[in-house]
C-alpha cells in the first residue's frame, strides 16, 4: 500500500504564501466537483424539506465568490462577462437563496470555473503588501487574505450541505 502524503502546497505562479491559501481554495473546489460529478438534473433541482437545491447552492457559491472579488478585493464594478453569468437575484424578498432550476450540471460547473479562473488571475500579480492591505469599505475593512479565508470556509460549508442533500436525494427522502 502506498503511503499518502497530506500537505498544503503552493499554487505555482503566485507569491508562496498567497499560493498556499489559493491551493486550499482549489482543494475545496476539487472535492466539491468530485462529489457532484455526473449527478442528474433531478438531483440538481431537487429539494429536501423545502430547503435550497444543489443547483441553487452551486449558483450561490459562484455568485458569492464573484461578489467578494469585485466588491471587496478589487473595489470595482463587475466585469460584464462575469455579471452575465448571474441572471437570477441573490436572494428572495424573505432572505432565502433564489431557487435556481433547470440549469445543467455543465452550466453550473462552467460558471464556477469561469469565476474561479478570473478570481485566480487577479491574485497572480499580487504581492504580500497588497494581500494584507485592508480595503476600507463602508461597513468594514477587509484584506484579500481574509476574503480567501472566508471563501474557503463558505464553500466548505456549502459542500457539506450539498453532500448531505445528495445522500438524502439518493435515498429518496425529500
Amino acid at each position: 500500500m502506498k503511503r499518502e502524503v497530506l500537505r498544503v502546497m503552493s499554487l505555482p505562479g503566485y507569491e508562496a504564501e498567497i499560493g498556499r491559501w489559493l491551493w486550499c481554495l482549489e482543494d475545496v473546489r476539487y472535492t466539491l466537483l468530485k462529489e457532484i460529478d455526473g449527478i442528474s438534473q433531478r438531483m440538481l433541482d431537487g429539494k429536501v424539506d423545502e430547503r435550497q437545491s444543489i443547483g441553487s447552492l452551486l449558483y450561490h457559491i459562484a455568485l458569492v465568490e464573484a461578489d467578494w472579488l469585485y466588491t471587496e478585493v478589487l473595489e470595482s464594478e463587475w466585469d460584464p462577462e462575469i455579471q452575465s453569468l448571474f441572471p437570477f437575484e441573490f436572494s428572495t424578498e424573505d432572505g432565502r437563496l433564489t431557487h435556481v432550476e433547470g440549469q445543467s450540471l455543465g452550466e453550473h460547473i462552467g460558471r464556477l470555473n469561469m469565476v474561479r479562473e478570473v478570481f485566480l488571475s487577479h491574485f497572480r500579480p499580487m504581492d504580500l503588501a497588497d494581500w494584507q492591505r485592508a480595503r476600507v469599505l463602508e461597513r468594514y475593512d477587509v484584506t484579500p487574505e481574509w476574503v480567501v479565508y472566508h471563501l474557503i470556509e463558505h464553500e466548505s460549508h456549502h459542500r457539506g450541505q450539498i453532500v448531505h442533500l445528495l445522500r438524502k436525494l439518493q435515498s429518496g427522502q425529500s
